[in-house]
């Protein structure tokens, strides 16, 4: 009876050891693995170089072909008329023409403004978002000033993109992004 016992815990001992033993293996392979290393800044030249190979697939083709358009040119030409007042970051009269975005349209909740005769999306993020809680209350017509550092434009859409950090009414500071946290 002495026998049979040890017969089934040996090899129950051996599994056992077995088992622990290729659990050591594989916790030490992953603490030896090697981060992976930060990407260094792209060149000019090679920004370049990709945006030349970029050209040449369909997405470049068609983005070329919308630029040559009358449509793009507009959309082009209403992005040059702001880029010295968002290179240095002054302030843009503006009229609310439309409290909705183009049918379709992905860039969240956001109105359209007139800024110098000409028509821009004016994006302000998630549809849901608090953070642009107190932006629900433009209307139609309302004046306001905006501050932005950046504005954007896509073959998708017919008015440039802008991307506002500082939204006011009335003299009333109504949005004002808050400064980033942690970054560079």
């Amino acid at each position: 009876m002495k026998k049979n016992i040890y017969a089934l815990i040996l090899p129950l001992i051996v599994v056992s050891g077995l088992v622990f033993a290729n659990r050591e293996i594989k916790n030490d392979a992953s603490k030896k693995s090697t981060p992976k290393p930060l990407s260094k800044p792209i060149s000019a030249a090679e920004r370049e170089a990709a945006m030349k190979q970029w050209y040449t697939t369909p997405g470049g083709i068609a983005y070329k072909n919308w630029e040559a358009s009358p449509e793009g040119k507009k959309v082009l030409a209403g992005d040059a008329k702001i880029s010295k007042q968002t290179s240095s970051y002054t302030n843009m009269e503006a009229v609310v023409i439309s409290l909705s975005l183009p049918p379709g349209s992905q860039l969240g909740f956001g109105v359209i403004v007139r800024i110098n005769g000409d028509d821009y999306i004016l994006g302000y993020g998630p549809e849901k978002s608090n953070e642009f809680q107190q932006l629900h209350s433009l209307k139609v017509d309302d004046k306001i000033i905006i501050r932005s550092h950046t504005v954007s434009h896509a073959p998708k859409y017919s008015y440039p993109i802008i991307w506002f950090d500082y939204v006011e009414r009335d003299g009333k500071i109504i949005y004002k992004r808050p400064p980033q946290q942690g970054g560079c």
